[in-house]
């Protein structure tokens, strides 16, 4: 009994205002084409059965573009396998806020695909002697049986798909607003096979429980979640599990547009020619060049005045080569100052501090850090002035 696990297709992203020929955001084609392809894959291995964990669209009220993406890769897998029991619950990304508003994922449901969008749901089909219970992302947000989640004695193979946040494990790579959910809560050891998504990178909660990842790089902290991957040695892709042994397979996805980290620099006691010079030298050493890719190089210790004179009209080449290239520069730390009595200590003020945390602060890779940065300071500033101001 084998179960395709996919998670986090997230249709409809969109990055970076770069657009095709017909005026489509190329990130949202990046996104559409992963999710093409896993469900290629996916009926090239004739599961039995087939469970999507959660945000399959981006936004709670994704384009006409994204919707009609969906149905017609979901329709071309009922129409492939139709067979295959497909089971899609909401995530925290596809959700609403108000029951009014209603959720796109049920148009999926005239396709014959079982979608669970609100509260918990038991599936049973006797002929895979298969039972899944599906919670999704608003079940979890009104709380938990007290006894836990647990498996259907009758069936021969229980799966538990749920899209949580699951507690103690997010690093640094994570997206944001899921449920909070206690591993110990899983109970893994009662089911065949627990199916999560929300973390996007493909993950080992506990025996027998996973995260399959997403299929294209959408988190918040795209930095991050690609340097994780490249530590574990993982790409993009979804999960086979064998029901009856616990075997899971990553089926890894063909790889996509190119995102690439470069080498880090620091600034500290160099000059604009010689930083010019280290900027263009790390450009230059990526294979095949930065064309259509998504670079970053963060330089460390930049003070103001240095990245006002860099070479910009340079910079601007390779900002029109990639389809987004983002120079991070980062501030030198604050210097330690004399106050009161005694050696020199480390005392900031309120914006210094503001600023230090926003400058160290995972961003979307397509936010202006400086920027980003400046707002914040200005901000605590202004605050700090209208006080002052007040209590005069």
């Amino acid at each position: 009994m084998r179960l395709a696990h996919l998670a986090d297709a997230h249709l409809g992203f969109r990055q970076f205002q770069r657009l095709d020929a017909d005026g489509v955001n190329r990130r949202e084609m990046d996104i559409a084409l992963a999710f093409r392809r896993a469900v290629d894959q996916v009926i090239a291995r004739k599961p039995d059965a087939i469970v999507i964990a959660g945000d399959l669209f981006h936004t709670v009220r994704p384009t006409n573009r994204a919707i009609i993406e969906a149905f017609t890769q979901l329709q071309h897998l009922r129409h492939v396998l139709p067979a295959a029991p497909l089971i899609l619950i909401a995530g925290n990304h596809d959700t609403p806020r108000s029951l009014e508003a209603g959720s796109i994922l049920k148009l999926m449901a005239s396709l014959g695909v079982d979608v669970v969008d609100d509260e918990p749901r038991r599936l049973t089909y006797p002929l895979l002697g298969l039972s899944v219970l599906a919670v999704p992302h608003a079940a979890l947000l009104r709380g938990r049986p007290e006894d836990g989640f647990r498996p259907d004695a009758r069936a021969r193979f229980n799966v538990l798909l749920m899209h949580p946040e699951i507690a103690g494990l997010f690093p640094e790579v994570m997206d944001y607003g899921g449920a909070r959910v206690d591993p110990a809560e899983l109970r893994s050891a009662e089911w065949s096979y627990v199916a999560l998504g929300h973390y996007h990178v493909v993950h080992e909660v506990a025996p027998r429980a996973w995260y399959a990842g997403s299929l294209e790089y959408t988190s918040p902290n795209l930095w991050g979640e690609v340097r994780e991957e490249e530590r574990r040695g993982l790409g993009k892709g979804w999960l086979l599990t064998d029901l009856e042994t616990g075997a899971v397979e990553r089926v890894e996805l063909p790889p996509g547009r190119r995102i690439v980290e470069l080498p880090w620099l620091d600034a500290d006691g160099v000059t604009a020619a010689e930083l010019d010079a280290a900027i263009a030298l790390r450009i230059a050493s990526v294979p095949g060049g930065v064309a259509d890719a998504v670079v970053r190089l963060v330089v460390q210790n930049v003070p103001r005045s240095l990245g006002h004179v860099l070479d910009h009209a340079a910079l601007r080449v390779h900002k029109s080569a990639a389809l987004h290239f983002q120079l991070d520069l980062r501030r030198p730390d604050p210097v330690s100052r004399a106050v009161g009595v005694g050696g020199p200590s480390r005392r900031q003020l309120l914006p210094d501090l503001v600023a230090g945390y926003l400058a160290r602060r995972p961003l979307d890779a397509d936010l202006d850090r400086d920027r980003f940065v400046g707002l914040g300071r200005e901000t605590v500033e202004a605050v700090e002035r209208d006080l002052a101001e007040g209590g005069a």
